[in-house]
């Protein structure tokens, strides 16, 4: 394989959003995080089951929690759409195989038949493991605007 071939392999392996990287990067994890942004805007249950752990779990703006099969089993059901998902002011901090995600997120739709339309805080914690970022927690916090 010619040089130029090699560096251009090498430049997509190592390019956010790459479906594969070598190396966890506050870039890909970025990527991952507008990933799910894009599965749950889509109400794609099993793109989003894709990018969370089997043992990922969600607290909600109300202090719930709910597993990963109890939140794919609502968004399947139709019983959880979005209509909207905007993300901004994303921070990522990288600790080793774990990224801690923190942004704002403007998110709209209906969850069992009543509309909701709520900005929050949500942080993410993500694994890298197998060449790729799984998320393991999703922590929202709503923010109440005076």
């Amino acid at each position: 394989m010619n040089r130029a071939v090699t560096c251009c392999l090498i430049c997509l392996l190592l390019a956010p959003g790459a479906a594969f990287a070598v190396a966890p990067t506050e870039a890909s994890a970025v990527a991952a995080e507008q990933e799910v942004a894009r599965a749950l805007l889509a109400n794609d249950a099993d793109a989003v089951g894709r990018l969370l752990a089997d043992d990922w779990i969600v607290v909600s703006t109300h202090g719930g929690v709910a597993d990963r099969a109890a939140f794919l089993g609502v968004i399947k059901s139709g019983q959880f759409t979005r209509q909207t998902m905007e993300l901004s002011d994303i921070r990522v901090k990288l600790y080793g195989n774990t990224a801690l995600v923190t942004s704002k997120l403007h998110t709209s739709g209906r969850f069992m038949g009543k509309p909701f339309d709520v900005p929050e805080r949500q942080t993410d914690v993500l694994v890298w493991k197998n060449g790729e970022w799984k998320s393991v927690l999703t922590h929202e916090t709503q923010i109440f605007e005076r």
